[in-house]
């Protein structure tokens, strides 16, 4: 019995260091693995173009983490700036954007959006960038803040030319019908204003496309918008809202002043004209003025349109009976008896 005991003992023994050695080495292998996954993910981490971070909230704020590639976007030194002082961010946000970077710190943000905000790099230059953050929690209080931040200078870029396409016109640069109607359609129904609406219309130009070609077209298009946009401001919008239709958008100013405005647009194309051998501008012009802008717009345009018209028949008439006297004139001069 004592020999089957330690028989049986022993090969106990045998497989127990088997399996304690097979047991060791996958740990060891498992161990391996791991660190080289951490590696990886270090590595990943250390060398992406976005940063991450963690910062303590409670009971006061200080960084624990930021990833080296903050300092490509924002400046060398930014980390160790950063630890040493944990009010450092609030001192690169940009002005319009430091409200947002206060609630952020609060957890007043809707966290599952991106978060867009502007930095300071280290040339003064204020960057985009889109963050997504995690707030951590304990006993309902939030005591850190981690997230990851990418520069989307490239996107917002994209964003600003699609943007300037869709509303601008691609002739003469100027805004165009669309976006002439989305503010028609402010003033009419959400802000309530003095506004003028201040018609323009290129006389000449089915003349200039069929005598001169469309380059010709064109670039008396290109000089009236030119011409137009010299009265671009905060208060005024110029537009082209069709082949050879032109429109001042007037807010906030009195009749007189609009009045004038339309005396002074008189006097630059008539002195363009002057001064120009080749591109000669002639408008017909028609405005109209309410001191209400809400449920006022489309009666503004239709009056001023009309009296656009009416001055343009009106002009054309004229020319006609200026070029029936050149004609009777150079008739009776060709007419008169040899002595």
């Amino acid at each position: 019995m004592n020999g089957q005991y330690a028989y049986g003992f022993m090969s106990a023994l045998f497989i127990a260091i088997v399996l304690f050695t097979f047991v060791q080495r996958r740990w060891e292998q498992e161990k391996v693995a791991l660190l080289e996954e951490k590696s990886r993910f270090v590595h990943i981490v250390e060398n992406s173009k976005d940063f991450i971070y963690y910062c303590e909230i409670y009971p006061e704020l200080k960084f624990q983490y930021i990833s080296p590639s903050a300092e490509q976007w924002i400046g060398k030194g930014t980390i160790e700036r950063s630890f040493a002082d944990p009010q450092l961010p609030f001192d690169y946000i940009h002005p319009d954007d430091y409200e947002l970077l206060i609630k952020k710190v609060k957890g007043e943000l809707d966290f599952s959006k991106g978060i867009i905000q502007r930095w300071r790099d280290s040339d003064g230059t204020y960057r985009y960038f889109e963050e997504y953050a995690t707030p951590i929690y304990e006993n309902g209080r939030i005591v850190a803040m981690q997230g990851i931040i990418r520069n989307i200078d490239e996107k917002i870029e994209l964003q600003k030319n699609l943007k300037y396409r869709l509303y601008h016109d691609y002739l003469t640069s100027l805004y165009n019908r669309e976006y002439f109607e989305i503010a028609l359609t402010r003033l009419d129904e959400k802000e309530d204003t003095p506004v003028a609406i201040i018609l323009c219309d290129l006389d000449e130009l089915k003349y200039a496309n069929d005598h001169f070609g469309h380059k010709q077209g064109d670039a008396l298009l290109q000089a009236t918008g030119e011409l137009l946009n010299r009265f671009s401001s905060e208060k005024i919008i110029v537009a082209r809202i069709g082949g050879d239709e032109f429109v001042l958008l007037v807010e906030n100013q009195t009749k007189e002043e609009v009045k004038q405005l339309v005396q002074t647009i008189t006097e630059e194309i008539h002195m363009n004209n002057q001064n120009s051998d080749q591109t000669k501008i002639h408008l017909s012009i028609g405005y109209s003025y309410s001191i209400h802008s809400i449920g006022k717009m489309t009666k503004l345009f239709t009056e001023a349109d009309q009296w656009m018209y009416q001055q343009k028949n009106e002009r054309k008439q004229s020319r006609e009976i200026g070029f029936v006297q050149q004609l009777e004139g150079e008739t009776e001069e060709v007419c008169m008896p040899v002595e």
